[in-house]
């Protein structure tokens, strides 16, 4: 499959490991039409999670594209109230990465021997889950730690 960045594919190795059941970009909303009722914008998110009956976003560009996609998922939720979306940030994200080991965090940062003992977590995605939603920060849960050998 191809998609349209390196982070979707990487999120989507992480579902196909926890074998969450995943569709990209299924379904496209228009946000907008002109007079004529002609569709002027529209919104394809990233990924469905139909388990989860849930469209999840991936930003991780610069910030005007990320303000423009905050603005669709908005609208999106204005049009279609009974559609639940949920945009990772580009933290949120590399976040993910760090946690389940689909990533090495940078060179440029030191490795601390506690993180590296951390335990995954099994992969959410609840309403109240650490992911931001545009409204404000949120802290992500505490990993559990791996009991020494």
């Amino acid at each position: 499959m191809r998609f349209a960045h390196n982070s979707e594919r990487q999120f989507a190795k992480l579902l196909d490991f926890y074998g969450i059941v995943w569709e990209y970009e299924p379904r496209t909303f228009v946000l907008e039409w002109d007079r004529e009722d002609r569709p002027q914008q529209a919104f394809s998110p990233d990924f469905y999670l139909p388990a989860y009956d849930l469209f999840i976003e991936i930003t991780t560009m610069n910030q005007k594209l990320v303000t423009k996609k905050n603005r669709k998922a908005r609208r999106l939720k204005e049009l279609y109230p009974d559609i639940r979306i949920k945009v990772f940030y580009q933290r949120d994200y590399l976040n993910l990465l760090v946690k389940y080991g689909l990533e090495a965090p940078s060179q440029a940062l030191p490795v601390d021997p506690e993180v590296a003992a951390v335990e995954p977590m099994p992969l959410r995605f609840d309403v109240d889950d650490h992911v931001d939603d545009g409204a404000g920060a949120a802290k992500p849960p505490r990993p559990r730690r791996r009991k020494p050998a």
